[in-house]
């Protein structure tokens, strides 16, 4: 694999998606804001990785894992109560 700055920020991403899933978990109780914050940024860097080594499979993938964590972290925006 060439270490490229596209892969790099590929792996950033997928780390930040790691870490989400680990904490949703390993959490006591889950702050829904900070889980779908890591899942957006994470997605929307492999995102970005992927608009230079191009996968539709894995494009798709992120780009719904995207809209599923930006509606879920806008929704906990929009309640009245904290997370």
């Amino acid at each position: 694999m060439n270490w490229d700055l596209a892969n790099l920020v590929g792996v950033v991403g997928s780390v930040l998606m790691i870490a989400a899933y680990a904490y949703s978990n390993l959490a006591a109780r889950i702050d829904f804001r900070l889980f779908n914050a890591l899942n957006l940024l994470g997605s929307l860097l492999l995102v970005l990785s992927l608009m230079v080594h191009f996968n539709l499979a894995s494009m798709l993938l992120e780009v719904i894992w995207a809209l599923i964590a930006a509606f879920g972290l806008v929704r906990t925006f929009l309640r009245k109560s904290p997370a």
